[in-house]
């Protein structure tokens, strides 16, 4: 006979606890339940990491077909080579320095927003279990509070500084969007003028080495996708958490 005082053994066929919801999956950023502003933002991230994977393939073929057009999305080369190509009477160099500049600037207010969002818990997510990139990161990040207009210029340069980032830490720290969309449209700015005199400086060189380039464009563009492919394909039977997309190739 029982007694009175004993505690009922729990039924084994009764779960312990609740059962995690989705969005208390390991590898998101929140502690709560999204809201909208929550799934918008990860889905702006989503968009524009997408959009840098779909772009990765074809930029050896914009850059050899129309190397303004490259050069008018953000990217580096085509900067360069507009540049180059300004030296030797292509009068469009400085729509596609302006354009250029707004462009390599699109995606980063996601990255802001998220860190307003999400604080720091974004930068352990992309951070992972790699002791590596942690320390990376809060480097990055003490850097970024530090000197916050000088760290957003860097970012602009092709130095290794994580730029999602020095983002994602300004948004944390509470900086204003105006500021922080001001200070990277000038630093855009000024490095997509530089790399256009980049350009300018090599001249007619930097043209001949593209027409040369022309030839094997085809080629490296089907490289590139070959290795998206098999990187897809080797992975595809890994489980992995739900993860937070992260910044698109630059």
């Amino acid at each position: 006979m029982t007694s009175p005082t004993e505690h009922p053994q729990p039924d084994p066929a009764e779960p312990e606890e609740h059962p995690r919801e989705w969005w208390q999956e390991p590898g998101l950023p929140w502690k709560h339940k999204p809201t909208r502003a929550d799934i918008a933002c990860l889905s702006w991230m989503g968009a524009a990491s997408l959009y840098g994977l779909i772009l990765l393939p074809l930029r050896p073929v914009i850059l050899g077909l129309a190397p303004q057009v490259l050069g008018s999305l953000g990217y580096r080369t085509g900067l360069v080579m507009t540049g180059a190509l300004g030296s030797l009477g292509d009068p469009w160099w400085p729509l596609v320095t302006l354009l250029g500049s707004l462009m390599a600037m699109k995606f980063d207010w996601i990255f802001w927003w998220a860190g307003r969002l999400w604080g720091h818990g974004l930068i352990e997510v992309w951070s992972g279990r790699s002791e590596r990139a942690r320390r990376r990161n809060k480097r990055a990040i003490a850097f970024t509070h530090r000197f916050e207009s000088w760290a957003i210029f860097l970012t602009y340069l092709p130095i290794p500084l994580p730029a999602a980032v020095v983002y994602a830490a300004l948004g944390a720290a509470g900086t204003k969007l105006s500021k922080f969309l001001i200070v990277s449209f000038l630093s855009s700015l000024f490095t997509s003028g530089l790399y256009v005199y980049l350009g300018w400086s090599i001249g007619e060189p930097a043209v001949a080495a593209l027409d040369a380039y022309g030839q094997y464009l085809w080629y490296l563009s089907l490289a590139i996708l070959a290795g998206m492919l098999f990187m897809a394909f080797r992975n595809r039977n890994r489980k992995k958490a739900p993860g937070v997309p992260g910044p698109p190739p630059a």
